[in-house]
């Protein structure tokens, strides 16, 4: 399979002005091909082919006006016609029914959020002895590596974000050799905001709320922004506060899912997740919580993991009663509000917790093996040893590590003493 492996890059002042220039240029071709295939279409004249784009972009690198063209990498003007078919390709199918429908192609703004450009093979890049990155008609490139590539990449995209930030994003092929031993458990997931995963054997995972945690740095942020003058250069500093703001939560929130995903992943044989309707929570009074905890980022990287390391993702239908249904009887009970944590089963008596009941309901309807017995709420007693009874734990200081995924201990049981 094919995955992206992205390094922060670290390009000098005229680097970052090459780098700009040829965003520039892939910007301005795009948006001539796309305006060529507008008119053609308001005419009634055919499509226009990606050959006949190809070659108006020759012809118009000898004119005055697109000399500029030929100051950067060939290469990536051609990918940027190929971006712009791509673009078309994927309008048509949606509009055939061949994928989730997409609008169609736009024409892109130098004060988008996001540039980039895309070397292939023949472009003439690559890595230097030395850990840099060479980029025809930029130069030695430095890059934080953050780890080793699995193989030898095919391609490498340079995005700059929108705080102003480089990577590189290299496109590497894998195979079979990551496949991970096989091992037993199998669990069901369920996603909520109270607590961001539970898992079927009990496990809780608490939600980090990093949108939540951040809120007063960002609102201080913003409101800075809205002072500064239009087109002033403090505006442009002060955005990019906002924006460096913003990407933080981002990172974090993207470095706690793939923290979790991964030993999830590695722990489990089989994993079954409950297909969300994201879009229409995010129109409830709880969109902004929704859009914290990042769901479908999560699913998505579980998804892709199963299939890298051999093991089993399984989503189930978004109306399986799963809120509803006794793990341990079966009966339905029917909808509960959210209020309500526990309840209690009028069939067979079990004291049920909504979340690992639920979980557990996910497992189930997967079709994997899993025992109802993580669905009680409170255990049978347990007796306390003797030299501890009637004290209580000295309280710890709560840490940075301590908040998001939590570690998974199993203690032995308490045995009394003999006296």
């Amino acid at each position: 399979m094919q995955l992206r492996y992205g390094f922060r890059l670290y390009p000098n002042g005229p680097q970052c002005a090459a780098l700009a220039r040829a965003f520039g240029c892939a910007r301005v071709v795009f948006n001539d091909a796309l305006g060529v295939r507008e008119d053609a279409r308001t005419a009634g004249l055919p499509f226009v082919t990606l050959g006949d784009l190809s070659k108006r972009l020759t012809a118009s690198k000898k004119t005055p006006e697109r000399a500029w063209l030929g100051e950067v990498s060939s290469v990536i003007l051609q990918q940027s016609l190929r971006d712009l078919d791509a673009a078309y390709r994927n309008f048509f199918d949606g509009l055939k029914g061949k994928r989730p429908k997409t609008g169609p192609p736009r024409f892109k703004s130098k004060r988008d959020n996001r540039q980039a450009i895309r070397f292939t093979g023949n472009a003439g890049w690559k890595i230097t002895h030395g850990g840099k990155l060479r980029l025809p008609k930029v130069g030695d490139v430095p890059v934080k590596w953050s780890r080793s590539l699995p193989s030898i990449p095919t391609t490498v995209s340079v995005i700059r974000d929108s705080a102003g930030r480089y990577f590189a994003s290299f496109v590497v092929e894998t195979g079979s050799e990551e496949v991970l031993p096989p091992v037993t458990p199998e669990i069901g997931v369920d996603l909520g905001l109270g607590h961001f995963a539970v898992l079927s054997d009990g496990t809780k995972v608490g939600n980090p709320r990093f949108l939540r945690r951040a809120e007063k740095q960002l609102t201080k942020a913003q409101r800075a922004l809205s002072r500064k003058e239009r087109g002033s250069a403090n505006r442009t500093k002060a955005r990019l506060k906002v924006a460096r703001a913003h990407a933080r939560v981002a990172d974090a929130r993207r470095e706690f899912h793939h923290q979790l995903s991964t030993k999830l992943i590695r722990e489990n044989q089989a994993i079954a997740v409950e297909d969300l309707t994201v879009k229409g929570l995010a129109r409830t009074r709880l969109a902004k919580s929704v859009h914290d905890a990042g769901w479908s980022q999560f699913v998505t990287m579980l998804e892709y993991k199963a299939s890298r390391y051999g093991r089993t993702f399984i989503r189930i239908g978004r109306f399986e009663p799963t809120s509803q249904l006794c793990s341990v009887c079966g009966v339905q009970d029917g909808p509960k509000p959210l209020h309500v944590r526990e309840w209690t089963c009028k069939e067979c008596g079990a004291l049920l917790d909504r979340d690992i009941n639920a979980a557990v309901n996910v497992a189930k309807a997967a079709g994997l093996a899993v025992s109802a017995c993580g669905a009680r709420v409170r255990p049978g007693p347990v007796p306390a040893q003797r030299d501890e009874a009637g004290t209580r734990p000295k309280p710890r200081p709560t840490t940075a590590r301590q908040t998001g995924i939590a570690h998974l201990q199993v203690s032995e049981d308490l045995k009394p003493r003999p006296a």
